[in-house]
């Protein structure tokens, strides 16, 4: 799969294989995610989209490097603990809705494959959802930047994931150089 600018927008084209992949990497970024947050008790703090109890740094090192502490040097800072009280539901809200966007678009390809045309602002998703799958894999399989696929043993489950890992960068890269900057 490659993207290319086309008069219709941005437009790949997948193996239903290819599909698949992406697919399975939305889906499990979204169970990562989890479902949306319990309504809090306090009405206000309903109201307003605040969580209910008290909000700590997730102890899934992936999901804590999709949801950063704001002062990673103090995480039990009372700061770092309002900041991501006000934010947290707020991001992986942002972060749920993106990879659900890219599910959506890819439902239609599982079969059998085929076109797949994304406008400027669905490939503004498609990025953010595929950097989110790429952090997450990097996490898991503690990537450095000189690590390579010859790192692990072929036989190595992780040498399987390390190579989803790399085509997916190679598809953000495809996918960024088809977009123009946008003008504010």
């Amino acid at each position: 799969m490659r993207f290319k600018k086309t008069r219709r927008g941005i437009e790949g084209k997948l193996e239903a294989v290819e599909a698949q992949v992406l697919a399975q990497c939305a889906g499990e970024l979204l169970e990562l995610l989890g479902d949306s947050e319990a309504v809090p008790d306090d009405p206000i703090a309903a109201m307003v989209g605040l969580p209910s109890g008290e909000v700590t740094t997730p102890g899934d090192p992936a999901l804590a490097r999709l949801l950063p502490d704001a002062y990673a040097d103090d995480a039990e800072a009372e700061a770092a603990r309002d900041f991501r009280r006000y934010t947290e539901a707020d991001l992986r809200a942002g972060k749920r809705a993106a990879a659900s966007v890219g599910l959506a678009q890819l439902q239609p390809l599982l079969d059998h494959g085929g076109r797949l045309v994304l406008d400027r602002d669905d490939a503004d998703l498609w990025l953010s959802w595929l950097n989110d799958v790429r952090l997450v894999l990097g996490t898991r399989l503690e990537v450095t930047e000189d690590m390579t696929e010859d790192d692990l043993d072929p036989d190595d489950p992780r040498a399987q994931v390390l190579q989803i890992y790399g085509w997916l960068g190679w598809v953000q890269e495809s996918l960024l150089t088809c977009l123009d900057p946008r003008v504010s």
